[in-house]
């Protein structure tokens, strides 16, 4: 080969021109098809690391809200605390010299339903914290780990498509075995977060079944779909030639316009039962499977959005759920948070009710000693009391068994009752 060039260059000028043309010719195309894949590749990577950023701006926001919650918390729980300690030894301060042991036994038995109540309201705080902080540590762990997670992913499920004999129900029900898994991996439940294969009836009585109904906190639902066909892609991805790759990509293109169109005429919102968003979720369990059609057709994006249908990969629907998911757990925070405040307004209200009857019993024991000091002066303390008119009795001839002693009333520390 090496001679016959030289053999060229030895020739004519125009035949050298011609040669050196080609050699030119020959490395540029050698250096620029490796930089364009190199180019695709790097677009690629920086999108994951865009989506990485957004992902750990959004732990490190969800984790700033948690802790300021928990502060919130604490200083509350601190305060009732503080409240009822004063108030309780402002109370057995003034009244532990003013009470029987039957009386002590009367305020144990009043006690002690608040001092369960307040033990509960502990325990409670205490639950939450430590749940708050066990999914803030199992979320940290999980980031780390989502880039390896869509990795294997993508592989497994090229796998499995290159396995599949291009059988629609076949394709159908592995979509919906890998959209099944993403789901369980981002932390949603069935039944709870999420419901599969359920019937639906539409304004004019059409049944309607999707694939997955996902709840959002609000009472909206996010309908996604899995039965996009992937003979196609198959067929792309197996074809030897660039014409035979070409034409199977073009068959893929139209098989997912054809799956937009349906799930666009098929009119999710108006499901009676549901609240759906105005977009449907289509999800293609290969990543490369949408980019390839994607790279290749600007306009797709477009007819996306006219049509309402958003495509959705094992990538992008991930980083979807795990929001999803977020949201729930910050719907569960907002509830805990509200059931602690109305507890605490019913422990105070409950506080301030025992007060009051711990004033009003007060004051009873005051009217009762009062009485009580008025029935000793005239029995026995006052001038020309009974006492003082009875004792002469005896001296005068009066028959008594026992003589009777004059009375000493209680001091005033010690319990009239």
């Amino acid at each position: 080969m090496v001679e016959y060039f030289w053999s060229m260059l030895a020739a004519s000028p125009d035949v050298r021109v011609v040669a050196l043309a080609s050699l030119t010719l020959g490395i540029g195309i050698g250096y620029v098809l490796p930089q364009f894949r190199v180019q695709r590749w790097r677009r690629g990577y920086e999108q994951l690391r865009t989506d990485f950023r957004v992902l750990e701006q959004q732990r490190q926001d969800d984790e700033r809200h948690y802790h300021e919650k928990i502060a919130m918390l604490q200083d509350n729980e601190t305060r009732v605390h503080t409240v009822f300690d004063n108030l309780a030894h402002q109370i057995i301060d003034e009244k532990i010299h003013s009470y029987s042991s039957i009386n002590q036994e009367r305020i144990s038995s009043l006690l002690q339903p608040l001092k369960e109540q307040i033990s509960g309201f502990g325990s409670r705080i205490e639950t939450i914290f430590t749940e708050e902080t066990r999914d803030r540590a199992s979320l940290k762990q999980e980031l780390l780990h989502l880039r390896e997670l869509n990795q294997r992913l993508n592989e497994e499920a090229a796998q499995l498509s290159r396995a599949l004999t291009g059988n629609r129900k076949t394709q159908g029900d592995w979509g919906e075995m890998i959209l099944e898994r993403l789901l369980e991996h981002a932390g949603l439940r069935n039944g709870h977060e999420y419901v599969t294969q359920t019937g639906w009836r539409t304004n004019d009585n059409r049944l309607r079944k999707p694939d997955v109904i996902v709840r959002l906190p609000g009472g909206r639902d996010v309908v996604i779909d899995s039965k996009v066909s992937l003979s196609a892609w198959q067929r792309y991805v197996g074809a030897v030639t660039d014409g035979d790759r070409a034409t199977a990509l073009e068959q893929h293109l139209q098989a997912i316009r054809q799956h937009m169109k349906s799930l666009s005429g098929k009119d999710y919102s108006s499901l009676q039962g549901i609240t759906s968003l105005d977009f449907v979720l289509m999800f293609i369990p290969i990543d490369a499977a949408f980019t390839s059609v994607v790279d290749n057709n600007e306009t797709l994006l477009n007819e996306m959005h006219a049509r309402q249908v958003i495509i959705v990969t094992p990538t992008t629907l991930l980083a979807v759920l795990r929001t999803i998911n977020h949201l729930w757990q910050g719907e569960k925070q907002n509830r805990n948070a509200r059931e602690i405040a109305e507890r605490a307004g019913a422990l105070y209200d409950k506080l301030k009710s025992f007060v009051d009857d711990m004033e009003r019993l007060g004051r009873q024991l005051d009217s009762c000693r009062t009485s009580f000091d008025q029935a000793m002066i005239k029995l026995a303390t006052g001038r020309g009391s009974l006492i003082d008119r009875a004792q002469p009795f005896p001296e005068l001839g009066v028959a008594v068994k026992t003589k009777m002693d004059t009375p000493h009333p209680p001091r005033r520390d010690e319990p009239t009752l």
